[in-house]
């Protein structure tokens, strides 16, 4: 398993990365993709458990959210409006027909919608910045450090669970060494790219980046795990070996993506 989740993860880098420098288009064309892919999972995930989420609105309004906030922000709040009140009118609709369960199936249509497109909307404008690339290249991979910090050092130390239900294989032992793993990930990071791309952020600034985002950016993992409990899968998808589905890959890259954004505009 682990050989097969490398192997993926060297894959999508040989995809991803040469995306993250190039920016543009291609980026965006790339994050819209993958959004995509992870709003069909989140659909399929809750008719699983019962709902029925439109799925036109679900995909079509992730979309719509993503185009509006990176490349028509004139049109944001218009967008986000539009999307509320025809999620409502689609399933006031149904309730007509028959559906009992339309409302719980509005929040669902919304929820998606907000949860991926607007939080996916920050992989971008986490690019779009100054220096973007380079924020961008210290916020994901703090992630995936602590990430990988955290199941080396679980699978080795971890005896407490940190979250039974959701995920029973993570530890207290594991996360707290993510944290580590991540905080100091930050502070390499920030040398690195302050010394080959410039970037204005001082080693200090790299551990508070790294630690707040080790510390917080679990709690992206462990809400997907909510989504797939309740759905009674272990996956979200299959498209990534080892990985899962594009919404298992993207979970923690939302929480990392929208809360580096604030700590770049804000704190650096």
């Amino acid at each position: 398993m682990l050989l097969k989740r490398v192997l993926t993860a060297l894959v999508l880098a040989i995809v991803g990365v040469p995306a993250v420098l190039a920016g543009g288009d291609i980026f965006l064309l790339l994050i819209a993709l993958i959004l995509t892919l992870a709003a069909w999972e989140y659909i399929h995930l809750f008719r699983k458990a019962q709902f029925q989420p439109s799925q036109i609105l679900v995909i079509g309004g992730t979309l719509l959210l993503f185009w509006s906030r990176t490349r028509a922000s004139a049109y944001e709040s218009a967008a986000l409006t539009g999307l509320i009140l025809l999620a409502m009118a689609v399933h006031l609709l149904a309730y007509e027909r028959g559906r009992n369960k339309a409302a719980s199936d509005f929040a669902v249509t919304l929820g998606g919608i907000l949860y991926i497109g607007w939080l996916g909307s920050y992989l971008v404008l986490l690019r779009d910045l100054p220096y973007g690339v380079w924020w961008f290249f210290l916020a994901l991979p703090i992630v995936w450090l602590a990430d990988s910090g955290a199941y080396f050092i679980g699978k080795q130390f971890g005896r407490h669970k940190l979250s039974p239900r959701l995920s029973p294989k993570k530890t207290w032992e594991g996360y707290f060494g993510g944290i580590f793993v991540g905080t100091l990930g930050g502070i390499l990071l920030a040398a690195l790219w302050r010394h080959f791309g410039g970037l204005p952020l001082s080693l200090a600034g790299g551990a508070w980046m790294g630690g707040i985002l080790s510390v917080l950016t679990t709690l992206g993992d462990l809400g997907e795990s909510m989504l797939k409990r309740q759905a009674g899968v272990k996956d979200s998808g299959k498209i990534f070996p080892g990985h899962g589905g594009a919404l298992d890959r993207i979970d923690t890259w939302l929480w990392a993506a929208a809360i580096g954004y604030y700590l770049v505009l804000y704190l650096f």
